[in-house]
């Protein structure tokens, strides 16, 4: 079947709700305009329950089907957080807020999922309950740990989650997915090297620094190279190196370089993290300078389940005909602690041929938003179906 007739309907609606949250862009758990229009249109929809302040910020609302025998519950979630980039879109809606804008599509997810609440509170053409989540602080700051932490599954008895994301570069409304391991766990370093400043003219009378810094930066690449087994997926990258001199003549006492590295097993997210560590100290060692490393895990490899794989491609494959398999995405996604509290599975969604995400000329295409709306309503009323 194709996207449901009453949200192709609502599309205009549910774009004005997206222009007006890419308009007003907020960051991080700050998400505090965009979570109260959220909560007021939960309320106007009919939810049973809007309950705010999970996860600081966060949005839950609570829709109960015609029946509930079954007594099972599907938890839908969005995230609603920009990004710190000056927009450079042009577009009539562009964000308000310097230097802040949706360059990820969260303005779309969360109208998306709103479209689809609205749905449901119409219709509830479902056998049990369907919870609505809307994340704050997906860009770095842990919402979706956060709202587990205070006991999002357990407080709405949720037995299934599911999320979605937009996908650049892929036909509009379409979609794709893998089973396991999809997105790459995000841990990020910090390397200061130490070495013995002094004149640039009298570079043998210094521990010069700089040169340290730059053979670690080469020799990091080699973990993904000659350490990780090649069938394995691993990136290190080094995105800032930074010296305590300013001058052209001096060459300066320490470097920092700061970096990522990304992974999708736990035994190689442990072993780059070893590599990385020893790398640096044994190439300081060398040269008659000290490292110092700082190494700090951030999201976890994200899971897909494999039976709520199988759901969540049968409802694709209802909305737009089929459903692709995805390739490995390096990019990190905090959906994963929701995926590690209970099984579930995240869907990516075709964008068109829009700038990637994370650029400062992205903009969600709002064709997307009635097959969008349609999976999360879906998603409902197939495993909840009477």
């Amino acid at each position: 079947m194709p996207v449901k007739n009453r949200i192709a309907q609502m599309l205009p609606e549910i774009t004005e709700w997206r222009h007006d949250i890419h308009t007003h862009p907020e960051l991080m758990f700050e998400v505090h305009r965009t979570a109260a229009k959220v909560a007021d249109l939960l309320r106007a929809f009919g939810c049973d329950e809007v309950v705010e302040g999970i996860g600081k910020t966060g949005v839950v609302g609570v829709i109960k089907g015609k029946s509930a025998a079954s007594g099972r519950t599907i938890g839908l979630r969005a995230d609603m957080d920009a990004l710190p980039i000056l927009e450079e879109t042009g577009v009539e809606y562009a964000s308000q807020t310097p230097g802040v804008m949706h360059a990820c599509g969260h303005d779309g997810h969360t109208s998306m999922l709103l479209g689809a609440a609205k749905y449901l509170a119409e219709t509830r053409n479902f056998d049990g309950t369907a919870v609505v989540i809307f994340q704050p602080a997906e860009e770095g700051g842990g919402g979706g740990r956060v709202m587990c932490e205070e006991g999002l599954m357990e407080r709405f008895g949720i037995d299934e989650v599911y999320g979605m994301h937009n996908w650049p570069g892929h036909e509009v409304g379409s979609f794709a997915i893998r089973s396991g391991p999809f997105f790459a766990a995000a841990d990020e370093f910090v390397i200061t090297i130490d070495g013995k400043g002094g004149h640039a003219a009298k570079p043998h009378e210094t521990v010069d620094s700089t040169v340290v810094a730059s053979h670690v930066v080469v020799a990091l690449q080699t973990i993904a190279s000659r350490n990780v087994d090649p069938t394995e997926q691993v990136v290190v990258s080094v995105t800032s190196f930074e010296t305590s001199s300013k001058a052209h003549n001096v060459i300066p006492q320490s470097v920092t370089l700061k970096g990522t590295a990304r992974t999708l097993d736990a035994a190689i997210r442990d072993q780059a993290q070893e590599r990385i560590t020893a790398i640096a100290n044994g190439i300081a060692e060398s040269f008659g300078a000290t490292a110092t490393v700082e190494y700090h895990r951030g999201y976890p490899v994200m899971v897909n389940h494999e039976r709520e794989t199988e759901y969540a491609i049968e409802a694709a494959t209802k909305i737009a005909g089929k459903c692709e398999h995805s390739p490995l995405v390096m990019g990190g996604e905090d959906f994963a602690y929701m995926l590690e509290a209970r099984p579930g599975a995240y869907i990516l969604i075709g964008n068109g041929d829009s700038a990637p995400v994370h650029h400062p000329k992205f903009n969600f295409n709002d064709e997307a938003i009635p097959a969008g709306s349609s999976w999360y309503v879906e998603m409902v009323e197939s495993r909840l179906a009477g």
